[in-house]
């Protein structure tokens, strides 16, 4: 995964995890922000060459 698509799944996650808070969607939304802390932190970054 590039880094753009990195970051467009990232900022995806981030605003319906966002969006589901708002809306009470307590648990979906817990899903939706691990989901998108997983995906910007712990996956291994692409190196380039």
């Amino acid at each position: 995964m590039t880094n753009l698509n990195r970051d467009i799944a990232t900022s995806i996650l981030f605003v319906v995890g966002l969006w589901g808070f708002i809306s009470g969607q307590f648990i979906i939304s817990t899903v939706l922000f691990a989901s998108a802390t997983v995906l910007s932190n712990i996956m291994p970054k692409t190196k380039l060459n």
